[in-house]
């Protein structure tokens, strides 16, 4: 949008030959807008911001519902969120990551997408005794639970290439991998990357 300017010879003073400008053809009244275009334009500003919408949905960013309480206190009940559906498509999927994934062909048909933390990356060891997790027989810092929040013993699993261990925060009520096994990466649909309500809780996850 930059600006331009004619360029040349400065024009001489106007004479009484020059053409009428539409200014005088009209006796100083400026042309009516052609009737309707207002509305015609308003219809396309709509239309076009109804497509974004949907182009966003479908390949950017998803909404979601928070249900339960197995994310506490990271993801609360009521939580709404923002998932960024290409944002692996940038960066790999990495240990700490809350992502959503769609629901294994074993768990009840109400929960269509589940929310969970990304713990264990293709190829290694989980396992978990004494309350904390093991990563291929290497205890596993988690800054993400809250304090007094441990891990029941399980494993060791060896997680398959190409599918990712998953766990909520809440570890004693968290239905997970420990249940239905690690998620295929083509089951995940993205990244949780804001909370957009409540408006007290609103921010980047």
């Amino acid at each position: 949008m930059a600006e331009v300017s004619e360029s040349g010879a400065p024009a001489g003073p106007a004479t009484a030959t020059e053409p009428p400008t539409a200014t005088t053809r009209s006796s100083g009244r400026a042309r009516p807008r052609r009737k309707g275009r207002w509305l015609v334009e308003w219809l396309v500003v709509v239309a076009v911001a109804v497509v974004v919408a949907v182009v966003v949905r479908a390949f950017v960013f998803e909404t979601y519902y928070i249900p339960s309480d197995s994310m506490e206190p990271t993801l609360m009940p009521g939580d709404r969120i923002v998932v960024d559906k290409l944002a692996f498509d940038f960066h790999p999927i990495e240990r700490g990551d809350i992502v959503v994934f769609r629901r294994p062909a074993t768990w009840p048909k109400e929960y269509p997408d589940l929310v969970k933390r990304v713990i264990g990356l293709p190829g290694e060891t989980i396992s978990a005794r004494g309350g904390n997790v093991y990563i291929d027989g290497h205890l596993l810092p988690e800054p993400w639970l809250p304090r007094g929040i441990t891990t029941s013993n399980f494993g060791p699993v060896r997680i398959p290439k190409g599918e990712y261990f998953v766990m909520g925060d809440n570890r004693p009520v968290s239905a997970d991998s420990r249940y239905f096994g690690p998620v295929p990466r083509k089951d995940i649909v993205g990244e949780v990357v804001f909370r957009y309500w409540p408006l007290s809780r609103i921010g980047g996850v």
